[in-house]
């Protein structure tokens, strides 16, 4: 997923953050703690695929070699959508990516067993560095809670969260066959009420604006979403991109926006990835956008997480080329900013879900149990 895109210069104006930056550095990063990075790993990946759109992908063998000492720990996830080749838009050329063909993209369900059984096929020690998710069901459809729960029953001890899956996203949302997902879905209602019961941490795509949007037009989900996210304050969000895509550019003032969001003790539960170049040439394209974001991640070190959303990768270099492209904006955060962006914040809300999530997996075999008597 990379991109030879440049940054246009007028991007520059979204950046205009309203509010004192220098000072506030240690004064507004409420419950910060100090913590030492023994590890020598550059960081955990809060966003990788093991898969690609016709669910083939890297051996988990390979990703581990690929991973080496570079990379400690990973979330492991599939591709929830397939695409089709329909002979008759592309004749005897096979896409494997979404933008290749004009033909539609359908739920595929099966991901979840594939990436259980990659994980199952590693020792205890391999299997230590990955945090496999659930993404094979569909959010529109009200059964997706039941697919989660019987993932989690039939795979105890596997998986550690849901995602990444899309709600709105260029280019792939008006190709999936049947009801588009949306934000205000009851099946999205229902999908986040289980993770958060369960204790599973939710990464979610959803674009924050269309692509090309029309000047000075607000975004019309920022206001849907925040609904959405105080409607599930007892699940843990991390919203993927920043809402940021391909084409879709930030909106005026995405930064502050952002923050908006950062600053209310109801959102506390809501995080951020920065994954992805395509997110990259936004944030970190220019010195002015790499200053700017770096800012305002020193200021809210706990909210923010890095991932590479690489998919099925083959070489090392490939895998880390994401983490080669932040360098202008890692370079700015302070020490402490850095380990949680990097490292800290994905090992504190991954280890608490692991915990979480068996102590459920625990409870429910028991209870079930207990019924077939």
């Amino acid at each position: 997923m990379t991109s030879n895109f440049t940054p246009p210069q007028r991007i520059s104006k979204w950046f205009v953050i309203p509010l004192l930056t220098v000072f506030l550095v240690t004064s507004t990063a409420m419950g910060q703690e100090t913590q030492t990075d023994a590890d020598p790993y550059l960081f955990h990946d809060s966003h990788f695929h093991l898969t690609n759109y016709v669910q083939e992908g890297t051996d988990i063998r390979e990703f581990l070699k690929i991973m080496g000492n570079k990379v400690g720990r990973s979330m492991l996830c599939g591709i929830p959508l397939q695409q089709q080749w329909m002979h008759a838009s592309t004749g005897d050329f096979a896409p494997t990516y979404y933008t290749q063909t004009d033909a539609p993209l359908y739920y595929y369900s099966f991901t979840d067993a594939h990436i259980a059984m990659a994980y199952r096929s590693l020792t205890a020690e391999e299997r230590s560095r990955f945090d496999p998710m659930i993404t094979g069901f569909n959010p529109t459809d009200m059964y997706a809670t039941d697919h989660i729960r019987r993932v989690l029953m039939t795979f105890p001890g596997v998986f550690s969260g849901i995602g990444e899956f899309s709600i709105h996203k260029e280019f792939v949302s008006s190709k999936v066959a049947g009801e588009v997902a949306t934000v205000n879905n009851k099946a999205l209602e229902r999908i986040l009420d289980l993770a958060g019961e369960v204790g599973l941490p939710v990464v979610f795509h959803c674009d924050v604006d269309m692509p090309f949007p029309r000047p000075n037009q607000d975004p019309y989900l920022v206001a849907k979403l925040k609904e959405l996210f105080l409607r599930h304050s007892d699940t843990k969000i991390i919203w993927a991109h920043v809402g940021l895509g391909r084409v879709v550019r930030p909106v005026e003032n995405q930064l502050a926006m952002v923050e908006r969001i950062l600053t209310k003790p109801e959102l506390k539960h809501v995080c951020f990835d920065i994954s992805w170049d395509e997110t990259a040439k936004y944030l970190a394209g220019t010195p002015e956008t790499a200053k700017a974001s770096a800012n305002l991640i020193n200021r809210y070190p706990r909210r923010f997480l890095f991932g590479t959303d690489s998919m099925a990768p083959k070489t090392p270099n490939q895998y880390l080329k994401p983490y080669e492209i932040y360098a202008p904006l890692l370079d700015k955060l302070t020490p402490q900013a850095k380990q949680q962006l990097l490292k800290g914040n994905y090992e504190r809300i991954f280890d608490q879900a692991r915990k979480d999530v068996r102590a459920w997996e625990k409870s429910n075999v028991v209870r079930r149990a207990v019924q077939k008597k």
